[in-house]
């Protein structure tokens, strides 16, 4: 992923503003879950995934910069993530959230931001 991770890409068709809470998330192989929370603000833009029963309820926090596309008309949300890979993020703790500096060193590392193209991690 590039230093760019925290913001939507200018091709996503992301609308700033738009609320994407429930919307469905495809990730490159299939459907993943839905937006459980989101933010557009620039340099720190985020989707909180709510993975449902396919991971037994677990939530990841996606940067932004992962989204390939955001189709409106039918509330999905694509990204360029296989379902392993937001399977083996780190699992978002609403107490630390982006303000914990490691929380956001280890998705950083995760998402091989700043080191090299998006999913080039151990996937």
């Amino acid at each position: 992923m590039t230093d760019h991770a925290w913001n939507y890409p200018v091709t996503s068709g992301h609308l700033t503003g738009a609320d994407l809470t429930g919307y469905k998330v495809e990730a490159l192989d299939g459907s993943i879950g839905k937006v459980d929370k989101h933010s557009d603000e620039a340099g720190d833009a985020y989707l909180v995934v709510d993975t449902g029963v396919w991971i037994f309820g677990k939530e990841v926090l996606l940067p932004a910069g992962a989204v390939t596309r955001v189709d409106l008309e039918e509330e999905k949300i694509h990204v360029s993530l296989t379902k392993d890979q937001i399977k083996d993020a780190p699992e978002f703790h609403r107490e630390q959230h982006l303000g914990d500096t490691g929380y956001r060193e280890e998705l950083g590392l995760y998402y091989g931001i700043g080191g090299g193209p998006f999913g080039s991690h151990r996937a």
